[in-house]
């Protein structure tokens, strides 16, 4: 039950990367399928949750403005990838009982809802996963900002950042052997180290606000209901 858990409320940000699997681009079913599974036992023991899904498994607005095409433009493309990805994990996540509500910062009334802070609270009290797509509805602000953004607006307990890393480290842990893995460091350090946890503008989120932060390895099962119970998995940010 509830009371099992530390966190009651929280903000899950997904990659949309985590999404593709070993496919690399687009969206694994296998993947997608595992992560409802997953859910379901914290949803169904009472911890509430909303998620922030990314887009870059179908389309990054960074990668589309370097290529040469306009910033803004290649964002709202991004966005749009984000509600592609949310609408695969709400059909997944509708699969396994759990009960769902797309709320979208760009209106689409055909297949989601728009973003109402308070609905997206009352969704969560009454045992509603709520997945956030479309970003904040703003070009030049990443899915992380988003996160932040909405883990603050909606009071959660904790901001979960799931990636194929088991942390955060001091140095790539792919390029560099000897990188050492940190079970707990502050925002401060993050930022004055420039360690690639988020974008500054959600560390900085974060941090005015005191959301306390897990990085963990989304790729291990079991991970997600390990991280809620205050079990140490990955590395704390706070």
């Amino acid at each position: 039950m509830a009371e099992e858990y530390r966190y009651k409320r929280v903000l899950l940000k997904l990659s949309g990367e985590a999404l593709a699997g070993d496919l690399g681009y687009g969206i694994d079913p296998k993947v997608v399928d595992s992560l409802a599974d997953e859910i379901a036992d914290v949803v169904h023991d009472g911890v509430q949750l909303a998620i922030v899904v990314g887009g870059g498994n179908i389309f990054r607005g960074v990668s589309g403005a370097t290529d040469g095409m306009d910033r803004a433009q290649a964002d709202y493309i991004g966005m749009l990838a984000t509600v592609m990805n949310a609408l695969a994990l709400q059909d997944a996540f509708e699969r396994h009982g759990i009960f769902s509500r797309v709320q979208s910062a760009i209106n689409m009334q055909e297949v989601s809802e728009p973003y109402i802070r308070r609905r997206a609270i009352r969704h969560m009290e009454k045992g509603r996963v709520v997945i956030l797509a479309a970003g904040t509805g703003n070009p030049y602000f990443t899915t992380d900002t988003t996160a932040a953004l909405r883990a603050c607006e909606l009071d959660v307990d904790v901001l979960m950042k799931a990636t194929k890393v088991d942390g955060v480290y001091d140095s790539d842990p792919v390029k560099n052997s000897d990188a050492k893995r940190y079970d707990r460091i502050s925002y401060m350090e993050v930022l004055s180290q420039g360690l690639n946890v988020m974008d500054s503008t959600a560390t900085s989120l974060c941090m005015d606000n005191k959301v306390p932060m897990i990085v963990f390895d989304l790729t291990v099962q079991g991970n997600i209901a390990r991280a809620l119970k205050g079990e140490d998995v990955g590395t704390t940010v706070e």
